[in-house]
């Protein structure tokens, strides 16, 4: 296939020694098996994302997604934008609805950006990575670059629930989208078709704010995983991969469980099944060693 532009949005969690910069990783490896060339977007700035809600507004929460969006537009005006992070991806698709939807809005975000020699008109096409690998790609041909199959290994496709509601991928349902399941099984791996808490969400900032809770949702969407015979999780979001990996031990302290469950993410599964070593599979980033990835990427 021909080499596939995209202007790339990377976000706050994807930057060096940030929580997911193993996941930038995995998808330069990917991407780069893939011919897809990423643009990232010059000078970007935080999306907001939930801290956006706090306290700040609504007006310079939506103009920081419209200032990304402006200089998009302004550096690459024919590619679509591309998040890997769901909630980069929720802001912004958010945020360009709100847009359109709303001509005051608008134009009351146009006289915020003009402070900064800035304007946005929103047109161009907002995705997620998962979005133009199943859209623009297709399973088959992902599957064309499989090198070394996932064998034997069962996966729980957590989806969360950003990058299912409100948008979601094209055809998918809410309650039980299939394009993890369908990805897993792409790469060779058996996916767990029972998995129930497959859009739950892992209470999100609130591993913070109010960690019990959160904690309490973590271990229900381990726990269905378990239930489902997988040997791990995979994941398309930023947030959800931190919460369900890291708590682990403050739940099994709370719980008297034993979780030891290892959590990636889709574009790692990619790596490794198209023969990528562990290091340019972001493995090394795992707080769970997830080692039968490790043990097929060593080969």
């Amino acid at each position: 296939m021909a080499k596939k532009e995209y202007s790339f949005y990377p976000g706050c969690s994807s930057q060096k020694a940030a929580s997911a910069s193993n996941y930038q990783t995995s998808v330069a490896s990917m991407c780069d098996e893939l011919d897809i060339q990423l643009n990232e977007i010059p000078d970007w700035n935080c999306c907001s994302a939930s801290i956006g809600f706090a306290g700040g507004g609504e007006l310079p929460r939506l103009a920081l997604s419209a200032r990304n969006m402006a200089l998009s537009e302004q550096a690459h005006p024919d590619q679509d934008i591309v998040a890997t992070c769901a909630a980069c991806w929720l802001a912004t698709k958010e945020t360009q609805e709100r847009l359109h939807g709303d001509d005051a809005l608008m134009e009351e975000t146009n006289q915020a950006l003009a402070e900064g020699g800035l304007k946005v008109k929103a047109n161009q096409n907002v995705r997620h990575m998962v979005e133009v690998l199943i859209e623009d790609f297709g399973y088959d041909e992902l599957g064309k670059h499989v090198t070394r199959p996932l064998e034997g290994i069962k996966i729980a496709g957590y989806v969360g629930c950003q990058t299912n509601r409100p948008f979601g991928i094209d055809g998918e349902s809410f309650e039980n989208p299939k394009y993890l399941d369908k990805l897993v099984e792409t790469m060779g791996a058996d996916p767990i078709n029972n998995y129930d808490k497959k859009v739950s969400c892992c209470g999100g900032a609130l591993a913070f704010s109010e960690p019990e809770k959160s904690q309490a949702l973590i271990k229900d969407i381990i726990e269905s995983a378990y239930d489902g015979g997988a040997d791990m999780i995979v994941t398309p979001c930023p947030v959800c991969q931190l919460n369900v990996e890291a708590y682990q031990d403050h739940i099994n302290a709370k719980y008297n469980t034993k979780f030891n469950m290892p959590v990636v993410y889709y574009s790692t599964l990619m790596s490794v099944a198209y023969g990528k070593d562990a290091k340019q599979a972001g493995l090394d980033g795992q707080i769970i060693k997830a080692k039968q990835l490790e043990e097929i990427a060593g080969k």
